[in-house]
């Protein structure tokens, strides 16, 4: 007899929708266009992605992968002939700014320069807090007072900072059998974060919590589920003490699909606070399964797409079948809070 497969092939008869566009059009908040995941694409035109975006239902998209100094504006240049369809992001170039002592005013200084370019937000990625180090040699906390100039600039802009702190709970975890995402870091050795090197799980997310905290007139928004998408409580609780924090749920529907009755009861909450996201290369496919996720009462169905394996956990998902007025909210009008009217300017 062979070896089993990865996951048994269910024998469940249950209703399998396809949902080919959003009941309501929607924006994208927390996607990728360009270099960094792969460069899908980096070498794709501008109008193969107004296509994209006009089949799949999207006004816009926002592209976290502006980065800095020249690489921003060859980002910002590539999409703008398609005006504000796409939303491009700043971030802090960590290598060279944190070799000063003053790297938050310095990296503040780049970011407003983005701003007055076309940035439309900040990206923070997780590296920060996980791998960033001083002059020194010593990692840098998420919550260091020394990135006060950047966390208040933002504010002052009005502009959003998207941050992502950690990763997955089980990636801070032994890597061994009993590892939920044992897969996922075979094939990805790097995420691993278990270990004396790197801080804990619970000090990054108290980190994160401080520096929303701290900064009330800053918008600040929690990628993935807020960092901590096992825990629906704990960010439930963060939304509830913190007004100037809104989170995404990009790459994380395979842990919300999980625990479908805790999820639909968060959405319904905190309707008012979450935006769509999917954090895949964009693709017919991918926001297919999300409208899916949202939108249809369909049971055990795989978040992945066929022919793939199961890249983050060895289980399937159930949907949750939201009402019209979150679907509103989550689809496009809590971007619009966040992002300014002019988001949707060429839509209306």
């Amino acid at each position: 007899m062979s070896a089993p497969s990865r996951l048994p092939t269910p024998m469940l008869v249950v209703d399998n929708h396809e949902v080919l566009r959003p009941r309501f059009p929607a924006i994208d908040a927390h996607n990728h266009l360009g270099p960094s995941f792969g460069g899908v694409w980096e070498k794709r035109s501008p109008a193969e992605l107004r296509d994209l975006l006009d089949e799949c239902g999207l006004r816009h998209i926002v592209d976290l992968d502006g980065g800095f100094g020249d690489d921003f504006m060859r980002e910002q240049e590539k999409w703008s002939v398609l005006g504000d369809r796409v939303l491009v992001f700043g971030g802090v170039n960590w290598k060279r700014l944190t070799q000063f002592r003053d790297f938050g005013e310095r990296a503040a200084r780049e970011f407003e320069s983005a701003v007055r370019n076309g940035a439309r937000g900040l990206k923070i990625w997780k590296d920060f807090g996980l791998r960033v180090k001083d002059s020194r040699g010593k990692l840098i906390p998420v919550d260091t007072p020394l990135m006060d100039p950047l966390w208040t600039l933002a504010g002052e802009l009005k502009v959003p900072v998207v941050i992502h702190v950690g990763d997955p709970l089980a990636f801070f975890q032994p890597l061994n059998d009993a590892n939920e995402r044992w897969d996922e870091l075979q094939r990805s050795p790097d995420w691993c974060f278990h270990g004396p090197e790197f801080p804990s799980f619970d000090q990054l997310i108290r980190g994160l919590e401080n520096v929303v905290a701290r900064y009330p007139r800053t918008t600040f928004i929690g990628a993935h589920v807020g960092c901590y998408s096992e825990n629906l409580a704990h960010v439930g609780s963060m939304l509830d003490r913190l007004p100037n924090f809104f989170i995404d749920f990009g790459a994380r529907i395979a842990e919300l699909g999980r625990q479908p009755n805790t999820a639909r009861r968060f959405f319904l909450r905190y309707a008012d606070r979450i935006l769509f996201g999917t954090d895949c290369a964009p693709d017919h496919r991918s926001y297919r399964l999300y409208y899916r996720f949202l939108e249809t009462d369909d049971d055990h169905f795989p978040y992945w797409h066929s022919g793939d394996q199961p890249w983050q956990g060895r289980w399937y998902i159930h949907a949750l079948k939201l009402p019209d007025w979150a679907l509103q909210r989550i689809y496009m009008s809590n971007a619009e809070k966040l992002f300014g009217k002019s988001a949707t300017a060429a839509c209306s």
